[in-house]
């Protein structure tokens, strides 16, 4: 499934117009015995993969990577540096074997960065503005360079209490009923894993 599409925290990134040229992820999960049998990549890290490959409108150049099987026969820990040919990097790690729970990415662009938390349906936003109007109930506004009359604004995003997985399964039941393609196609999903399947061969290559 791509859970992660439905979060209200991606819906409110996928209003904004945004142009990532550093992304941070850290994706880590404590220990069950439900997914052994399978890598961290394809359990957990493959949801991210999804949502940077949707965020960042350019094709991969170079993917490099580290993993270690800590508990289990697979990757329990992994850290992916993806290259795309637009100069962005996105740098993920996974982890399923944290004391903590913890979904969050970090994009950082030229004036804005965001912070989205995919645990608690969260997203923040600092932005450099020349503008107060800009502001809103939701901004704060803080001085930074007063010569050119510039401020730092944070905003946070109201988190959403919509229930992603029932949105995404009324949303395949809509597109059934009404014979319609949907957003997340089968292409999509493809390539998501795709690119999962490489970092999952580098690190088994570099034992």
């Amino acid at each position: 499934g791509h859970i992660e599409r439905f979060n209200p925290a991606f819906l409110s990134l996928k209003e904004k117009n945004i142009n990532p040229q550093f992304i941070e992820v850290h994706r880590l999960a404590s220990f069950k015995s439900r997914g052994h049998d399978t890598s961290v990549i394809l359990d957990l890290m493959i949801h991210d993969i999804d949502i940077i490959l949707d965020t960042v409108e350019s094709k991969v150049q170079d993917i490099q990577a580290n993993g270690v099987k800590v508990i289990t026969d697979e990757i329990d820990i992994a850290n992916a540096r993806i290259t795309f040919e637009n100069g962005c990097i996105a740098n993920l790690t996974s982890s399923r074997i944290s004391l903590k729970e913890m979904r969050k990415m970090r994009i950082f662009q030229e004036k804005s960065y965001i912070n989205i938390d995919f645990l608690n349906k969260s997203l923040e936003e600092y932005s450099l503005t020349e503008n107060q109007d800009n502001a809103d109930i939701n901004s704060q506004l803080f001085p930074y360079d007063d010569s050119n009359n510039q401020f730092i604004m944070y905003k946070k995003y109201d988190s959403d209490p919509t229930n992603a997985l029932e949105k995404e399964l009324k949303y395949f039941i809509s597109c059934i009923q009404q014979s319609t393609t949907p957003t997340i196609n089968g292409n999509v999903a493809m390539e998501a894993l795709n690119i999962a399947l490489i970092i999952q061969e580098k690190i088994n290559g570099n034992k």
